[in-house]
């Protein structure tokens, strides 16, 4: 049997934010396993679905690029927020995200591709950078986003300039109507899954393994109440429907008309473009996302950064 630690059920803790008695008899009923001691608590009431399960703790910037009908979204990490408002490092990230825009947007294609400033490889501008800035820094994640006929809109949340900043959104819009409309309603459809960070487009492709988790949990929660099983299996049901409205972007309220979904924002769209609209693909790219860095104050993040 798995011993339960004082430092397990800080964790739990952290990432519930149940009681710590609670904590520890969740992990004490799910042998130590946090993400099931996570559902544990939710099934029995005590932890919310939404509480995050790990903190955003990475500097740095989102960078993007766009030629129209393709966009690229690229994260450059770095030790520390002063870095990511260096005006350097803010012109790399935009250097590199036009550098991705022509590869296949992925992370090993663009650390290849040649960065016209220097003439070496993304890869080894990135080098060279690090021993100009003297901060540690990776190009994370890219991804990249095209469509034939149609538009890849963009969005920048917590804009640092032109084309950086902590949030990026891409969608691409598949349609042979007004690319002024497709615009417009792409900036819009992309605001709001910067918002609500839609699981997937459509209830049909969200992750089977999250909607069986999120399944069982109903279930567990639903046989507290005592109903019988033919009660529960309709309570159950009945959730997973409000579950797919609210993770699936397209059945969404849309957040700037909650009166409709985005699906119908889109379908009203139509209409000004004059051609039917398909929403083929998303990116969001949040800074920092699930990467976890150790703590420090203020005074010794100044004092660290002094020294180098």
């Amino acid at each position: 049997m798995t011993a339960i630690t004082a430092e397990m059920v800080k964790t739990l803790r952290e990432k519930s934010g149940a009681g710590m008695m609670d904590c520890k008899k969740a992990l004490a009923e799910t042998g130590g396993d946090m993400e099931a001691a996570i559902d544990w608590l939710r099934a029995k009431g005590i932890a919310k679905a939404d509480k995050k399960s790990g903190r955003t703790a990475a500097e740095g910037l989102i960078g993007i690029a766009s030629n129209g009908a393709k966009a690229v979204a690229v994260e450059l990490n770095s030790e520390t927020d002063f870095v990511a408002r260096n005006e350097a490092f803010q012109e790399l990230v935009r250097g590199v995200a036009a550098v991705a825009l022509t590869t296949d947007g992925t992370v090993e294609a663009v650390s290849k591709a040649t960065y016209p400033a220097t003439g070496k490889s993304v890869e080894d501008s990135i080098k060279d950078a690090i021993a100009t800035i003297g901060e540690n820094m990776t190009l994370r994640r890219s991804a990249l986003l095209q469509v034939e006929d149609g538009v890849v809109a963009t969005y920048i949340h917590n804009a640092a300039g032109d084309g950086i900043g902590k949030l990026g959104v891409l969608v691409a819009l598949k349609s042979v109507g007004d690319k002024e409309v497709l615009n417009s309603i792409g900036r819009q459809v992309a605001m709001h899954i910067a918002a609500t960070n839609p699981l997937a487009i459509r209830a049909e492709e969200v992750d089977a393994a999250v909607a069986e988790r999120e399944r069982n949990v109903f279930i567990e929660q639903a046989r507290e109440s005592g109903k019988p099983d033919a009660i529960i299996e309709k309570m159950v049901d009945g959730r997973m429907r409000k579950f797919f409205e609210e993770v699936a972007l397209l059945s969404q309220a849309f957040v700037i008309n909650p009166d409709i979904t985005v699906g119908q924002a889109v379908k009203d769209a139509e209409k000004l473009a004059g051609a039917e609209i398909e929403v083929t693909g998303m990116v969001r790219l949040l800074l920092g996302e699930g990467v976890e860095k150790e703590e420090t104050d203020f005074a010794a993040e100044v004092a660290a950064v002094a020294k180098k």
